[in-house]
């Protein structure tokens, strides 16, 4: 059973990760021979001041 771990910053909607889950889902199936039910995905929201990348905080990014 594949489970894919998917981190996000917060602020996606549930409508935006309801689409994700199902995009990844499809993809798995196709690629691994997956059957949907098999497939689990879990998302964790990181808060902007938890999350860097190139050693600034996306809390601290202005765009």
């Amino acid at each position: 059973m594949p489970t894919i771990r998917v981190e996000l910053l917060e602020g996606r909607t549930p409508e935006q990760k309801r689409d994700l889950a199902q995009a990844l889902t499809e993809a798995t199936c196709k690629t691994l021979g997956s059957n949907p039910e098999a497939v689990d995905i879990l998302f964790f929201d990181v808060k902007r001041h938890d999350w860097s990348t190139g050693g600034v905080l996306w809390s601290n990014k202005t765009s």
